[in-house]
Protein backbone atom coordinates (compact mmCIF):
# COMPACT_ATOMS: atom_id res chain seq x y z
CA UNK A 1 0.00 0.00 0.00
CA UNK A 2 1.15 3.57 -0.68
CA UNK A 3 0.78 6.45 1.77
CA UNK A 4 -2.23 7.51 3.85
CA UNK A 5 -5.45 7.51 1.85
CA UNK A 6 -9.22 7.89 2.16
CA UNK A 7 -11.02 5.78 -0.45
CA UNK A 8 -14.40 7.36 -1.10
CA UNK A 9 -16.27 5.10 -3.54
CA UNK A 10 -16.12 1.56 -2.20
CA UNK A 11 -18.23 -1.31 -3.52
CA UNK A 12 -20.46 -2.77 -0.84
CA UNK A 13 -22.08 -6.16 -0.46
CA UNK A 14 -25.78 -6.28 -1.25
CA UNK A 15 -27.74 -4.78 1.64
CA UNK A 16 -30.48 -7.42 1.61
CA UNK A 17 -27.87 -10.19 1.72
CA UNK A 18 -26.14 -8.54 4.67
CA UNK A 19 -29.46 -8.22 6.49
CA UNK A 20 -30.28 -11.89 5.90
CA UNK A 21 -26.86 -12.99 7.17
CA UNK A 22 -27.50 -10.94 10.28
CA UNK A 23 -30.71 -12.86 10.94
CA UNK A 24 -28.71 -16.10 10.97
CA UNK A 25 -26.06 -14.76 13.36
CA UNK A 26 -22.37 -15.38 13.88
CA UNK A 27 -22.31 -19.05 14.86
CA UNK A 28 -24.57 -20.28 12.07
CA UNK A 29 -22.83 -18.32 9.31
CA UNK A 30 -19.39 -19.28 10.66
CA UNK A 31 -20.29 -22.97 10.50
CA UNK A 32 -21.92 -22.56 7.10
CA UNK A 33 -18.72 -21.00 5.69
CA UNK A 34 -16.61 -23.96 6.81
CA UNK A 35 -15.67 -22.46 10.17
CA UNK A 36 -13.91 -19.45 8.72
CA UNK A 37 -14.20 -15.71 9.20
CA UNK A 38 -14.14 -15.27 12.96
CA UNK A 39 -12.24 -12.19 14.08
CA UNK A 40 -11.22 -13.86 17.35
CA UNK A 41 -12.12 -14.01 21.02
CA UNK A 42 -10.31 -10.78 21.87
CA UNK A 43 -13.10 -8.53 20.55
CA UNK A 44 -16.20 -8.72 22.72
CA UNK A 45 -19.54 -6.88 22.91
CA UNK A 46 -20.08 -4.16 25.50
CA UNK A 47 -23.80 -5.03 25.51
CA UNK A 48 -25.92 -8.18 25.69
CA UNK A 49 -28.56 -9.52 23.36
CA UNK A 50 -27.72 -7.42 20.30
CA UNK A 51 -27.15 -8.74 16.78
CA UNK A 52 -26.16 -6.61 13.80
CA UNK A 53 -24.92 -7.05 10.26
CA UNK A 54 -23.76 -4.47 7.78
CA UNK A 55 -21.11 -3.49 5.28
CA UNK A 56 -17.64 -2.58 6.50
CA UNK A 57 -16.11 0.87 6.39
CA UNK A 58 -12.54 0.19 7.50
CA UNK A 59 -10.18 2.46 9.40
CA UNK A 60 -6.44 2.11 10.03
CA UNK A 61 -5.22 4.42 12.80
CA UNK A 62 -1.94 5.15 14.54
CA UNK A 63 -1.91 3.80 18.13
CA UNK A 64 -3.40 6.28 20.58
CA UNK A 65 -4.68 8.48 17.74
CA UNK A 66 -8.27 8.67 16.48
CA UNK A 67 -7.82 11.23 13.70
CA UNK A 68 -8.80 8.77 10.97
CA UNK A 69 -12.04 7.84 12.72
CA UNK A 70 -13.03 11.49 12.28
CA UNK A 71 -12.21 11.15 8.58
CA UNK A 72 -14.13 7.87 8.31
CA UNK A 73 -17.44 9.25 9.59
CA UNK A 74 -17.89 11.16 6.34
CA UNK A 75 -17.50 7.94 4.34
CA UNK A 76 -20.20 6.06 6.25
CA UNK A 77 -23.76 5.58 5.10
CA UNK A 78 -26.86 3.77 6.32
CA UNK A 79 -26.28 0.04 6.77
CA UNK A 80 -22.54 0.30 7.39
CA UNK A 81 -20.50 -1.01 10.31
CA UNK A 82 -17.37 0.94 11.23
CA UNK A 83 -14.37 -1.37 11.64
CA UNK A 84 -11.26 0.10 13.27
CA UNK A 85 -7.76 -1.14 14.01
CA UNK A 86 -4.32 0.35 14.63
CA UNK A 87 -0.92 -0.17 13.05
CA UNK A 88 0.30 -1.71 16.31
CA UNK A 89 -1.69 -2.83 19.35
CA UNK A 90 -3.44 -0.12 21.34
CA UNK A 91 -6.40 -0.28 23.72
CA UNK A 92 -6.67 3.45 24.36
CA UNK A 93 -10.26 4.71 24.37
CA UNK A 94 -10.38 5.93 20.78
CA UNK A 95 -14.18 5.92 20.52
CA UNK A 96 -16.98 7.27 22.67
CA UNK A 97 -20.44 8.80 22.79
CA UNK A 98 -19.82 11.72 20.42
CA UNK A 99 -18.58 9.46 17.64
CA UNK A 100 -21.56 7.18 18.21
CA UNK A 101 -23.94 10.14 17.97
CA UNK A 102 -22.48 11.16 14.62
CA UNK A 103 -22.53 7.61 13.26
CA UNK A 104 -26.07 6.95 14.48
CA UNK A 105 -27.23 10.02 12.59
CA UNK A 106 -25.81 8.50 9.40
CA UNK A 107 -27.53 5.14 9.93
CA UNK A 108 -24.39 3.24 10.92
CA UNK A 109 -25.28 0.01 12.69
CA UNK A 110 -22.34 -0.33 15.08
CA UNK A 111 -18.61 -0.38 15.72
CA UNK A 112 -16.06 -3.19 15.72
CA UNK A 113 -12.64 -2.16 16.99
CA UNK A 114 -9.38 -3.63 18.21
CA UNK A 115 -8.93 -0.49 20.33
CA UNK A 116 -10.61 0.45 23.59
CA UNK A 117 -13.83 2.41 23.93
CA UNK A 118 -15.17 4.70 26.63
CA UNK A 119 -18.48 6.36 27.59
CA UNK A 120 -19.82 2.83 27.83
CA UNK A 121 -22.88 3.73 29.92
CA UNK A 122 -23.86 6.34 27.35
CA UNK A 123 -23.26 3.99 24.43
CA UNK A 124 -25.50 1.39 26.03
CA UNK A 125 -28.18 3.95 26.88
CA UNK A 126 -28.32 5.26 23.32
CA UNK A 127 -28.38 1.71 21.91
CA UNK A 128 -25.27 2.02 19.76
CA UNK A 129 -23.75 -1.48 19.52
CA UNK A 130 -20.00 -1.87 20.04
CA UNK A 131 -17.58 -4.79 19.93
CA UNK A 132 -14.14 -3.83 21.25
CA UNK A 133 -10.89 -5.19 22.63
CA UNK A 134 -11.22 -3.22 25.87
CA UNK A 135 -13.12 -0.66 27.84
CA UNK A 136 -10.56 1.99 28.74
CA UNK A 137 -11.00 5.69 29.53
CA UNK A 138 -7.53 6.67 28.31
CA UNK A 139 -7.93 9.40 25.70
CA UNK A 140 -6.25 9.73 22.31
CA UNK A 141 -4.74 12.47 20.17
CA UNK A 142 -5.43 13.64 16.62
CA UNK A 143 -2.01 13.97 15.06
CA UNK A 144 -1.03 11.07 12.81
CA UNK A 145 -2.30 10.12 9.35
CA UNK A 146 -3.76 6.73 8.58
CA UNK A 147 -6.18 5.32 6.02
CA UNK A 148 -9.89 4.77 5.46
CA UNK A 149 -11.42 2.02 3.32
CA UNK A 150 -8.33 -0.10 2.80
CA UNK A 151 -7.99 -3.79 3.78
CA UNK A 152 -7.18 -4.16 7.48
CA UNK A 153 -6.33 -7.10 9.72
CA UNK A 154 -8.45 -7.98 12.74
CA UNK A 155 -7.18 -11.01 14.61
CA UNK A 156 -6.98 -13.87 12.14
CA UNK A 157 -8.91 -12.26 9.29
CA UNK A 158 -8.48 -9.49 6.76
CA UNK A 159 -11.48 -7.21 6.40
CA UNK A 160 -11.86 -5.39 3.10
CA UNK A 161 -14.11 -2.37 2.70
CA UNK A 162 -17.59 -3.47 1.69
CA UNK A 163 -17.33 -6.92 3.28
CA UNK A 164 -20.22 -8.03 5.46
CA UNK A 165 -19.69 -7.85 9.20
CA UNK A 166 -21.96 -9.96 11.42
CA UNK A 167 -21.72 -9.40 15.18
CA UNK A 168 -23.64 -10.66 18.18
CA UNK A 169 -23.08 -12.14 21.64
CA UNK A 170 -20.89 -14.86 20.11
CA UNK A 171 -18.39 -12.38 18.65
CA UNK A 172 -17.63 -10.90 15.24
CA UNK A 173 -17.54 -12.55 11.81
CA UNK A 174 -16.33 -11.29 8.42
CA UNK A 175 -18.05 -12.51 5.28
CA UNK A 176 -16.21 -11.60 2.05
CA UNK A 177 -18.20 -9.26 -0.18
CA UNK A 178 -17.82 -11.52 -3.21
CA UNK A 179 -18.79 -14.61 -1.21
CA UNK A 180 -21.77 -13.18 0.61
CA UNK A 181 -24.45 -14.77 -1.58
CA UNK A 182 -22.85 -18.22 -1.28
CA UNK A 183 -22.50 -17.78 2.47
CA UNK A 184 -26.18 -16.90 2.74
CA UNK A 185 -27.23 -19.96 0.73
CA UNK A 186 -25.09 -22.19 2.95
CA UNK A 187 -26.48 -20.55 6.09
CA UNK A 188 -30.06 -21.07 4.86
CA UNK A 189 -29.31 -24.77 4.32
CA UNK A 190 -27.72 -25.09 7.73
CA UNK A 191 -30.72 -23.42 9.37
CA UNK A 192 -33.07 -25.93 7.74
CA UNK A 193 -30.92 -28.79 9.04
CA UNK A 194 -30.81 -27.31 12.55
CA UNK A 195 -34.59 -26.88 12.58
CA UNK A 196 -34.99 -30.58 11.70
CA UNK A 197 -32.52 -31.52 14.46
CA UNK A 198 -34.33 -29.30 16.95
CA UNK A 199 -37.64 -30.97 16.22
CA UNK A 200 -36.05 -34.42 16.57
CA UNK A 201 -34.35 -33.58 19.88
CA UNK A 202 -37.53 -31.97 21.17
CA UNK A 203 -39.27 -35.26 20.41
CA UNK A 204 -36.75 -37.19 22.48
CA UNK A 205 -34.33 -38.48 19.83
CA UNK A 206 -30.72 -38.64 20.98
CA UNK A 207 -28.01 -36.84 19.04
CA UNK A 208 -25.89 -39.99 19.38
CA UNK A 209 -28.39 -41.80 17.18
CA UNK A 210 -29.41 -38.96 14.87
CA UNK A 211 -25.79 -38.19 14.03
CA UNK A 212 -24.73 -41.84 13.95
CA UNK A 213 -22.09 -41.40 16.64
CA UNK A 214 -22.35 -44.75 18.43
CA UNK A 215 -20.05 -46.55 15.95
CA UNK A 216 -17.49 -43.77 16.37
CA UNK A 217 -17.50 -44.19 20.16
CA UNK A 218 -16.91 -47.90 19.73
CA UNK A 219 -14.15 -47.30 17.18
CA UNK A 220 -12.43 -44.96 19.64
CA UNK A 221 -12.57 -47.58 22.37
CA UNK A 222 -15.24 -46.01 24.57
CA UNK A 223 -16.85 -48.70 26.77
CA UNK A 224 -20.27 -48.72 28.40
CA UNK A 225 -20.03 -50.13 31.95
CA UNK A 226 -22.33 -50.33 34.92
CA UNK A 227 -21.11 -48.45 37.95
CA UNK A 228 -20.37 -51.75 39.69
CA UNK A 229 -18.25 -52.95 36.76
CA UNK A 230 -16.43 -49.61 36.55
CA UNK A 231 -15.64 -49.70 40.28
CA UNK A 232 -14.47 -53.31 40.00
CA UNK A 233 -12.14 -52.43 37.12
CA UNK A 234 -10.65 -49.57 39.10
CA UNK A 235 -10.10 -51.78 42.15
CA UNK A 236 -8.25 -54.27 39.98
CA UNK A 237 -6.09 -51.50 38.48
CA UNK A 238 -5.46 -49.90 41.87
Amino acid sequence: MSGPVVVTDIDRADAATADALGVHGVATVHEAMGRTGLVGAGIRPIQDGVRIAGTAVTVLCHPGDNLMIHAAVEQCRAGDVLVVTTTSPSIDGAFGELFATALHARGVRGLVTTTGVRDVAELRAMGFPVWSAAVFAQGTVKATPGSVNVPITLGAVTVAPGDVIVADDDGVLRVPRRGADAALAAADARLAKEEADRAAYGGGQLSLDRKGLRPLLAELGVEYLTQADWEAQNRERG
